[in-house]
Formats: C-alpha cells, structure tokens, sequence
C-alpha cells in the first residue's frame, strides 16, 4: 500500500518532532494498570485524528486501552494494517463531531468509558471540538474526563490559559476555563510538522472541574459572556446594556469592585460568574 498523503480537507499537519511527542505523552501521565493504592486509575485513552499512529505507537505501551477515531479512509486502512493485533487498541472509522461515542463504544466493554483524551487535532474545528469534549456552561460533559491534552493552534492555547486584562483573554477562555483548569505544556514550532503549517503550534492540558461557587443560572452567564464580548472594544456597559441598565450595572460592578468602564477581558472568571448570579435574568 502507498503511503498516504496528509490531505488539505482534513486539514492534515503530520507531527514529526520526538521532543514535541514526548512532551505530550508526559503531560498525559499515563499508566497501564490501577494504583494499589487506589489513587489512580488506568488510562483509557481517547486519540482523535491519529492520522499515520505515529502519537498512538507511543500511547499503547503505557495505557491500559486506546480507542481512536480517523475520518480519513486511506489512514485507516493503514492504521488496521500496522496496529490491528494489537488487542488493547479499538480503531472507530468516521468524524468525531457526529460520532455518539458510547453508543460506538457499547459492543466493546473493554474500551468503554475512556478517561484521558491525547490528540492532535484539525485546528479548523477546535472550537466543537473542545465542546464536545468538555460541554458547555450550560450543559457540561456528563461524564467529564479526568485530563485532556491537546495539540493546537498557538493563537487559540493563548486563549484558552489566558488571564484577565490580556489581549488574549476571551468568551472562548470564559466558557473553557469555567469547565476546565488549563495549561501550557509546551510551544511546537511549524517545522515540526509535515506539511508544515502557517502557524505555531502549542499543546494544552485541560483538567475539567466544577468551578467553585458556580453560576446560579448557567444559561443567563453564558449569554452574558456572549454579549459582553460581542464587540471587545466595546465598555461592558455598552454591550450589555440591551439586558441591563447603565445605573444598574455600574453598581453591580462597583459591588465587585470592578470599575465600570471595565471591557469584558477586565473581569476574571469567579467576576463573572459573580455578575451573573448578581444580574438576574430580566433585571
């Protein structure tokens, strides 16, 4: 069989680098079997778009099972070639975002419920990805997974660990870190990568969670974040005033001792979440 090509309507970017490699195997922290202990659990491992296995050779001697999904037909011919016998590792052909992922997994008790995701994702939809993944503020991932580590696009990673007052810091950042604690592991450079992308690169871990004290109306906070970063040069004032009058939030702000001209990158998380249980719906 050829050797597949990466195909620009998958939007492939083959990692080549071991040093990248070895930085996300680490920050995945994995391990084949129970603690004695009982403080850890094996890893079974999630891998979205494993394209040639080359991350997925590395995950199967130190995980208890790893279940991949590939939309790419050609790859999967390859992948069930080169990685069939291996009876720890469950090969799912098809798109992820429209995948019921339990429903796929039910004929193969041993890999249901897997608790860590790897993987090195298509930038062009890391946004429904990362949904799909951890839920929304409305609706969170019923069962939420104990880490997930991320290959993505340098520009969207800044976004997602960034602090308030930054450039960076967003609705994206608000609606994932809300769901997740995350982190830089470490920045991949474009040559990295075959073919080489436009951008840097940069791998994240998220750790999901519930956030402590969490909105009273998740619903109402993620509309709020959505309108308050509809226009980022925009006061908050101003873009939340089609639910909120001027007065009226300015002493809420005031109460959380943010200064009401504040945009909406000036409030940190646990202040949104606040101004949104302090903001009823309808106010």
């Amino acid at each position: 069989m050829r050797s597949p090509q990466p195909r620009k309507q998958f939007a492939q970017h083959w990692l080549r680098s071991d040093k990248a490699l070895n930085q996300i195997v680490a920050a995945a922290e994995l391990s084949s079997s129970e603690s004695p202990e009982g403080d850890r659990s094996a890893s079974r491992v999630l891998e979205i778009g494993p394209g040639t296995g080359i991350l997925t050779r590395r995950l199967l001697p130190l995980a208890q099972s790893v279940v991949a999904v590939e939309i790419d037909r050609d790859l999967c011919q390859l992948l069930a070639k080169q990685l069939g016998k291996v009876n720890h590792f469950l090969l799912l052909q098809g798109d992820f975002l429209s995948f019921d992922l339990d429903a796929q997994l039910a004929p193969f008790p041993a890999f249901q419920h897997p608790n860590k995701v790897v993987a090195n994702i298509p930038y062009n939809i890391t946004g429904p990805i990362l949904e799909k993944l951890l839920g929304t503020i409305a609706q969170p991932a019923a069962k939420p997974f104990d880490s997930i580590v991320l290959l993505v696009q340098k520009e969207v990673a800044q976004r997602l660990y960034a602090k308030p007052g930054t450039k960076h810091f967003g609705a994206l950042t608000v609606r994932v870190q809300y769901l997740a604690e995350c982190e830089l592991i470490c920045i991949v450079p474009a040559g990295a990568f075959y073919p080489p992308p436009k951008v840097d690169s940069a791998v994240v871990r998220l750790r999901p969670r519930l956030i402590e004290p969490p909105a009273q109306n998740p619903k109402h906070l993620e509309n709020l974040v959505k309108l308050g970063f509809a226009e980022k040069r925009k006061m908050l004032r101003n873009n939340l005033k089609s639910v909120v009058e001027r007065d009226r939030l300015t002493q809420i702000l005031e109460q959380l001792e943010v200064n009401p001209q504040a945009r909406a990158e000036d409030l940190g998380l646990t202040q949104w979440v606040a101004l949104s249980n302090l903001l009823k719906p309808n106010d």
